[in-house]
């Protein structure tokens, strides 16, 4: 009974988010039985999902997979948007970037199997392009592109900017919390004639869009030698250091892992209580490795954890010190890292914690507490260390005469205080 009550739902869930979605040129899940998006390189490790949705032109081998909760195969076709540095659509037609047609209908799937929750798993190999460059991939049903199930940013690079040398310093002053960097690039390999109006550099901490850096200048250009200098002398430019990611394990439900508080198992789906958090905002920096906000999909259980990971919800919780007046997010790969009202907390009168509850996949998942707000930093709740490792992207693009687009033409990756 409860079995045929659950399918209904879920199907009326599914019928009634099919109403048509504007697209936004972010990292989204339209529909709220998409579940457990993630794209990465397909270097042979498929189930260690960094989503690093970043590959070379030259290695083209961007692989997504997600899950949508149900019990039957739906019809989804996928296409790309080749976008500015700023992720605007660029003026480029699809014949400009696409080898052939650009719709592509989706036929590798796969069935739950003796989950609580039914629902299919799908898997989807990202076409070549010609060009380098930022590309919104989205996904809809029936080859009707108004029915949009999720987007998704993906970054595509040729090597042709090349570094000459990174040079990590530590932050002084301002409580010894920075992590600003100096760096040159070298373009002699590329026609730039106006470097400054021409060139965009984006920087990112964590491969996380919430808080990166857009069109950085450079603080020296030597147009002789083509070389743009890029000085970091203030917090403005510079990331804040961060903490390390908290992390829940709960790859067996039989035996959860780390900071698990109980597993209450008198209903399907299950439902997981994180060990309730504390803010560390005054807190000494403590050492530890993460997963850089990501998560990892898996299954100690049965040992299958594409089909047979089971779907809970998942509580976290977090006991503050003072008032917040600001909302409070819980945020990490898992949810894009979107500060919006489904990843806001609320405040429990009866435990007096601020709490959310998620349906997550079996797993392990890294997530912080951000604060959104103009005033109060947004790691308030986390606190910040020159000592935390993090891993920090560059993307730099140009504005090419032809095409008329912003190509991306340079991509370094480095970590701070490396483990």
């Amino acid at each position: 009974m409860r079995k045929n009550f659950l399918l209904c739902f879920l199907a009326l869930v599914s019928s009634s988010s099919v109403a048509q979605q504007q697209l936004e040129f972010i990292d989204k899940a339209y529909e709220s039985t998409i579940k457990t998006i993630m794209v990465y390189p397909n270097r042979g490790n498929a189930t260690d999902n960094m989503n690093t949705s970043v590959t070379s032109i030259d290695e083209n081998n961007l692989v997504l997979e997600f899950d949508e909760l149900k019990n039957s195969r739906s019809d989804f076709y996928v296409k790309l948007i080749h976008c500015n540095y700023d992720w605007t659509k660029s003026t480029l037609s699809d014949l400009d970037f696409s080898y052939e047609y650009n719709e592509f209908n989706i036929t590798d799937y796969a069935f739950s199997s003796n989950t609580h929750i039914p629902y299919v798993h799908y898997q989807f190999a990202i076409p070549r392009v010609k060009i380098p460059g930022n590309y919104l991939l989205i996904i809809y049903r029936n080859g009707n592109k108004n029915q949009l199930v999720l987007s998704k940013r993906l970054m595509i690079y040729a090597s042709q900017i090349s570094m000459v040398n990174d040079r990590q310093f530590l932050g002084t002053g301002a409580g010894r919390t920075i992590q600003p960097f100096n760096f040159t690039l070298n373009y002699s390999n590329v026609e730039i004639f106006s470097p400054l109006q021409s060139v965009h550099l984006v920087m990112m901490q964590n491969h996380r869009w919430d808080n990166s850096k857009n069109d950085i200048s450079p603080s020296f250009v030597r147009e002789n030698s083509s070389e743009l200098e890029y000085r970091f002398f203030d917090e403005v430019q510079s990331f804040q250091g961060g903490n390390e990611f908290r992390f829940v394990d709960f790859r067996s439900l039989n035996y959860p892992g780390q900071n698990t508080h109980s597993i209450d198992k008198s209903a399907k789906p299950f439902h997981l209580y994180v060990e309730e958090d504390r803010p560390r905002t005054d807190q000494a920096y403590s050492q530890y490795n993460d997963y850089n906000g990501g998560f990892l999909i898996d299954n100690r259980d049965t040992g299958d954890s594409k089909t047979g990971s089971n779907y809970l919800n998942v509580t976290f919780a977090l006991k503050p010190f003072k008032k917040y007046s600001e909302p409070i997010f819980v945020v990490g790969a898992f949810n894009q890292w979107n500060l919006t009202e489904e990843n806001e907390m609320k405040f429990n009168i009866s435990t007096a914690s601020f709490e959310k509850t998620f349906l997550l996949k079996q797993g392990f998942y890294n997530y912080t507490y951000a604060i959104k707000s103009i005033t109060t930093p947004a790691n308030e709740i986390e606190g910040n260390h020159f000592e935390t490792e993090n891993v920090y992207e560059i993307f730099v693009y140009n504005r090419a005469f032809q095409p008329n687009a912003d190509l991306l033409l340079g991509y370094f990756v480095f970590e701070t205080n490396q483990r």
